[in-house]
């Protein structure tokens, strides 16, 4: 979104609580974001905090905005089973083996949410899922990535939203940082 900031790189080894990260961030986990002393953590949250004075985060139409916030939430809170058989790697490229049926699930519904997005609200403005990027882009961007690592196929519209995703200059940035990255897990 342009916007300004300045990161912080912190160890997220293992994957418990941490409790070195506790005065970092009230849950001890990232992201965080700190606001002249206050503390946001959780993506979801950190989104709204920021579309409170950026409304330009979500789309200006409400049923547009209220999906984008649907697909959204669903995002943070699920796809358990698909994060955990395709952990987030992007110094991996895997041939990909076949989803169990449970994984199966979960992929077939982001291809359902992001098909139904690009089909009912971008109207062809532009490749993201209601037409201008939006938290909704930001919050699908880590499962863009492991469908790309583990080279899950996806159908057309899917699979240019997932290229798009991939080509966006933020998340060209951040996978080249992630990629020069030392440490190891």
């Amino acid at each position: 979104f342009g916007l300004p900031f300045t990161e912080h790189m912190v160890s997220v080894a293992g994957r418990d609580y941490n409790a070195s990260l506790k005065p970092l961030a009230g849950n001890a986990r990232v992201p965080c974001l700190h606001d002249d002393g206050f503390q946001v953590w959780e993506s979801i949250a950190i989104a709204e905090y920021l579309a409170e004075r950026y409304s330009q985060m979500w789309p200006a139409d409400a049923q547009a905005r209220a999906r984008a916030r649907c697909v959204s939430a669903e995002m943070h809170a699920g796809f358990a089973k698909l994060r955990t058989a395709m952990p987030m790697n992007l110094k991996l490229k895997l041939k990909g083996k076949p989803a169990t049926p449970e994984v199966q699930r979960e992929i077939d519904r982001v291809v359902e949410i992001w098909t139904e997005a690009r089909t009912q609200f971008a109207t062809g403005n532009g490749p993201w899922l209601f037409g201008e990027f939006s938290v909704a882009d930001a919050m699908f961007a880590p499962i863009a990535c492991r469908f790309n690592v583990y080279n899950v196929p996806l159908p057309p519209i899917a699979a240019a939203y997932r290229d798009a995703i991939l080509a966006h200059p933020a998340m060209l940035e951040w996978t080249a940082a992630a990629l020069k990255e030392t440490e190891a897990h």
